[in-house]
């Protein structure tokens, strides 16, 4: 047990945060009290907590509100949330929102420890490892992955299958192996295998194994991936491309937990975290007979989806540097004109492009500064954008305003004006600014 770490409670009813506290102090923790939610927000300012526990229903602040002001204040504070008994869609969602675990009414004792020390245990790992930015190998700033690492830190602890999507090259398999770091499978193997760079006539001994003999070619016995990731995590990279055969052999290993290698008689019993990830739509892929519903829900327990690089810009200049870091032998800078180029790019290959592109401009780059034209240079000529200025937003976004407001009246520009809250000249002069017929 990790002893003297401090805990915030909250929750509304004295009495009950009074018994709580007595319970944590006589096993060894500090505590700090808070009868509600706008007073816990004052303490989380002044006071080093570790982890705080809160009611979910409490006036004024539920612990759901709470929680977001949590996560936006205090990045990777754990928070374990009290629910009655029995709300079970209240402790699903609270998982899916972030919250660290989450515990019933009334508190059996030895639970409540049991997942504080989990929580804590969990916490001092990622702060060995972790900073402000950067969550396990995942670099950010953006508040789109923020979520994301919100969400990781949530489902990482329990041993429920995810499935992780998003457009190729952002990042899945960064995400996985951050997942496989912040679990209880640490400290077992991690593998990757792309299911869609496997000829499918293979993969079935690579995911299985084989037995000597068992078909031409299988000169000697092999072990398997999933078999190789025992005690560990196992990530099936672009699971749409796997063949539909193999598919059912899959489902049975997730249903039974047992391998059987190809051409053996033998089942041997596996205790493997399942991660898969891919580009692709797969509940299209089910209506195309292309997936299997049954194994989509397996391997769907969870979802996390990643971002695409043009809708977290904010992380593009983080990104870069640490690329160039990464990459030069020597102390190199991207300077500014060249940087808004790559703010200004839509990113069709996400970050496994910027790193390309990055790689790209250091071959290039002789000296120490990195130049606009060395990223024209490196930047492909299609997909480039125009960042607009303030006063060009303003104007797209009243033309966009007026647009709407014209469709919702269905072309009754009195009616409009009244749900602009404009008088009907101001709002004439508006549609003629904006070449509105």
């Amino acid at each position: 047990m990790i002893n003297r770490a401090t805990i915030l409670l909250v929750d509304d009813d004295h009495a009950f945060v009074e018994l709580l506290a007595m319970r944590l102090e006589s096993n060894n923790y500090l505590t700090l009290r808070a009868y509600r939610a706008t007073p816990a927000l004052k303490i989380l300012q002044s006071e080093a907590v570790d982890l705080v526990i809160t009611d979910l229903k409490m006036a004024h602040m539920d612990g759901f509100e709470l929680f977001e002001k949590i996560k936006s204040d205090h990045f990777g504070m754990p928070v374990i949330m009290m629910t009655a008994h029995g709300s079970i869609p209240d402790a699903v969602d609270a998982i899916e929102q972030g919250f660290l675990d989450f515990i019933n009414k009334p508190i059996n004792s030895q639970t409540l420890l049991h997942t504080i020390e989990k929580a804590l245990c969990n916490t001092v790992k990622a702060s060995l490892s972790n900073t402000k930015h950067n969550y396990f190998g995942i670099s950010f700033k953006s508040c789109a992955m923020r979520q994301v690492v919100h969400h990781i830190q949530a489902l990482a602890p329990n041993n429920v299958n995810i499935l992780i999507q998003g457009e190729s090259g952002t990042g899945k398999e960064v995400a996985a192996k951050a997942i496989h770091q912040a679990s209880g499978y640490a400290s077992g193997p991690f593998i990757a295998i792309n299911c869609a760079a496997v000829p499918s006539h293979l993969l079935e001994s690579e995911l299985f194994g084989h037995k000597k003999g068992a078909f031409t070619g299988a000169i000697n016995d092999k072990t398997g991936l999933i078999l190789s990731a025992n005690n560990g995590t196992i990530l099936l990279d672009e699971i749409g491309d796997m063949p539909l055969d193999l598919q059912v052999k899959l489902l049975r290993v997730l249903q039974e937990r047992t391998v059987r290698p190809v051409g053996s008689h033998t089942e041997h019993k596996i205790n493997v975290r399942f991660l898969s990830a891919s580009h692709k739509d797969l509940q299209q892929a089910i209506v195309n007979k292309e997936f299997r519903e049954d194994l989509y829900y397996r391997l769907n327990v969870v979802s996390l989806t990643l971002p695409s690089l043009r809708n977290r810009v904010e992380d593009i200049v983080l990104l870069a540097n640490q690329f160039v870091d990464e990459l030069s032998s020597h102390s190199k800078t991207i300077n500014p004109q060249a940087m808004t180029h790559l703010l200004n790019y839509a990113w069709p290959g996400n970050i496994r492009q910027l790193h390309n592109v990055i790689e790209h401009a250091l071959v290039l780059t002789p000296g120490k500064l990195i130049t606009e034209d060395t990223i024209l240079k490196a930047l492909p000529t299609q997909h480039k954008r125009h960042f607009q200025g303030l006063n060009d937003a303003k104007k797209q976004f009243e033309y966009d305003y007026l647009k709407k407001v014209l469709s919702l009246s269905e072309g009754n520009v009195a009616e409009a004006a009244k749900l602009a809250q404009r008088n009907r000249s101001d709002f004439y002069k508006l549609m003629k600014k904006h070449g509105i017929s």
